[in-house]
C-alpha cells in the first residue's frame, strides 16, 4: 500500500490520461474514464482530491455526466476537493460547478504546471481540515470545543493549556485583541478540576474605575448612595471555580494593591464591610498590552505581575496562524448562513484568495464580523470577496499567470518555513515531487 496522497483523475481522453499520470509522480494516481468507473474508484480509494472533466461519455460534448459525477462524489464525502475542467466557452459550467460545491476549476487546454499547483493547494487545504477534525476529536469533554484551528502555532497553545489546566496555578494569556483569549480561558476552566464550578468573566477595561472595585469585591447594603442591598462581587461569585480578568493591564494602581492582597491572603472584604470572607478561586487573566513594558515603567506592579503570571501563554495573531483564516471563514459562513441566509453554501474562489491575502489586523473577531456581514449581503450561493469587503490592493496583479506566480511564491515560502528548509518535507507539504520543487525554486529565484 502506497502512503502517497491519492489523486483521482476523471478524464476520457486516453492521451491526456497518460500525460496527467506521468505529471503527478508525487501522488498515487487513479484514473477513470466515465462516471461508473469514477464512482467505483472513488468508493474503493476515497481520494482527498479529484480532477473532473465535465464532458464525460456517453455525452462528451455535454456536461450532464460530469455534474452527476460531481454531485455523487460530494454526497459520499463532502470534504473531497473536486477540481473541474472547463473547456473553451464553458466558463458558465465551471461557475455552476463551483456553486454546486466544486473546490476549484482549471481551463482547457491544460497547463500542467498551473493545474499541479491547484492540486497541491487542494491537498494542503484538505490536510489542514482533517488535522482540525482530529484535534477536535481528541479534546476530552467540552474543553476547547469551540476552538477551530489547524495551525501548528495554535495547536502548541492548546497543548500547553491542556497541560496547565489540572495544576491550580494562575495563568496569564497575552495576545492582540480578537485572538480568542476568553475562549481559551473557558477551555482551560473546562479542562480543569474546577469545571463544575462557575466561570466568571469581567472585562476590566469596560467598567469605569469608580465602579470596578465594587464589581470585583462586592459591597454591603448602605456602603454608598444607591447600595440598597448587599451584592457579591465577581471574585466571590467565582468561589470554587475560575475568575477571568480580561484586560488586566487596565486595572488602576490603587486597585492593583487590593488584588495583590486578595491573591496573598485569599480573602476579600466587601465595600462597607468589616468581615474577611475566604474565597477559593483560580485566576486567569489576559491583556493585549505589553505587560512587561508596563512593569518596567511602573504602570503595573511587579509583585502583582508575578502572582498573576505563574504561567504565561502567548496567543498568536490570526496572520501568524497559517491556514486558520480559511478554516474559520468556512465555519462562520456555515454558522450564519443557517440563521440568516440558508441559500449560501460556501465561499467563492476569489473569496478564498482574498481571505488568504488579507492581513487580519482585527484577528478572529474581524473575520467573524466580515463573514456575518457577507452572509447577509450575498446574492448567490457563494460568498464573494466583494461580500466580505476585502478589496483587492491597487498594485495586485491582474494577469492570471502573474497572480498565480505570486501565490505560488507565498505557498513555497510558507512550506519552507514550516519544514525548516528541508526540501523533502517541503515537497511533501506542497504535494509535489522534489524535482518539481527544485525547478520552482530555481524558476522563482527562491534558492537563497
Amino acid at each position: 500500500m502506497s502512503d502517497r496522497p491519492k489523486l483521482l483523475i476523471v478524464e476520457d481522453d486516453l492521451g491526456l490520461q497518460r500525460q496527467l499520470r506521468w505529471a503527478y509522480e508525487g501522488y498515487e494516481v487513479i484514473v477513470a474514464g466515465d462516471r461508473p468507473a469514477a464512482m467505483e474508484a472513488f468508493r474503493l480509494h476515497e481520494p482527498a482530491v479529484v480532477t473532473l472533466d465535465l464532458g464525460l461519455p456517453p455525452d462528451p460534448d455535454g456536461t450532464a455526466e460530469g455534474f452527476a459525477t460531481l454531485m455523487e462524489i460530494l454526497a459520499l464525502k463532502p470534504d473531497t476537493k473536486v477540481i473541474v475542467a472547463s473547456g473553451h466557452g464553458a466558463r458558465e459550467s465551471a461557475l455552476r460547478a463551483i456553486a454546486d460545491g466544486a473546490w476549484d476549476f482549471y481551463q482547457k487546454p491544460i497547463d500542467i504546471d498551473s493545474l499541479g499547483l491547484i492540486v497541491a493547494r487542494a491537498f494542503h487545504v484538505h490536510e489542514l481540515e482533517a488535522e482540525n477534525r482530529r484535534l477536535a476529536a481528541s479534546v476530552k469533554g467540552a474543553a476547547m470545543a469551540g476552538l477551530i484551528t489547524a495551525a501548528p502555532e495554535m495547536l502548541k497553545v492548546t497543548r500547553t493549556i491542556e497541560r496547565v489546566a489540572p495544576a491550580d496555578v494562575s495563568v496569564m494569556l497575552l495576545g492582540a485583541s480578537g485572538t480568542g483569549k476568553e475562549l481559551l480561558a473557558r477551555g482551560l476552566h473546562d479542562a480543569s478540576p474546577r469545571r463544575d464550578g462557575a466561570f466568571v468573566a469581567i472585562n476590566c477595561a469596560a467598567i469605569p474605575e469608580t465602579l470596578l472595585e465594587s464589581e470585583l469585591f462586592g459591597h454591603e447594603k448602605g456602603a454608598f448612595t444607591g447600595a440598597v442591598k448587599t451584592t457579591h462581587g465577581k471574585i466571590e461569585q467565582a468561589h470554587g471555580g475560575t475568575l477571568f480578568l480580561d484586560e488586566i493591564g487596565d486595572v488602576p494602581l490603587p486597585l492593583q494593591v487590593k488584588l495583590l492582597r486578595f491573591l496573598q491572603e485569599r480573602t476579600i472584604e466587601r465595600l462597607g464591610g468589616r468581615r474577611a470572607i475566604a474565597v477559593d478561586t483560580r485566576i486567569v487573566c489576559a491583556t493585549h498590552r505589553d505587560i512587561d513594558a508596563m512593569v518596567a515603567d511602573g504602570g503595573f506592579r511587579d509583585d502583582l505581575y508575578y502572582r498573576l503570571a505563574e504561567i504565561v501563554i502567548r496567543i498568536p495573531s490570526l496572520a501568524e496562524r497559517v491556514g486558520d483564516a480559511a478554516l474559520l471563514a468556512r465555519h462562520f459562513v456555515t454558522k450564519y448562513a443557517k440563521a440568516m441566509n440558508p441559500a449560501v453554501t460556501g465561499l467563492s474562489a476569489d473569496a478564498r484568495a482574498a481571505i488568504d491575502a488579507w492581513g487580519w489586523p482585527g484577528n478572529v473577531r474581524e473575520l467573524e464580523n466580515r463573514a456575518k456581514r457577507a452572509v447577509i449581503m450575498a446574492d448567490g450561493k457563494l460568498v464573494t470577496a466583494s461580500d466580505l469587503d476585502l478589496a483587492e490592493p491597487d498594485d495586485a496583479p491582474i494577469n492570471l499567470r502573474t497572480a498565480r506566480e505570486a501565490a505560488d511564491r507565498t505557498a513555497i515560502r510558507r512550506a519552507l518555513a514550516r519544514a525548516d528548509g528541508n526540501i523533502s518535507n517541503t515537497a511533501r507539504l506542497l504535494g509535489i515531487s522534489r524535482p518539481t520543487l527544485y525547478d520552482l525554486l530555481k524558476g522563482y529565484n527562491l534558492n537563497d
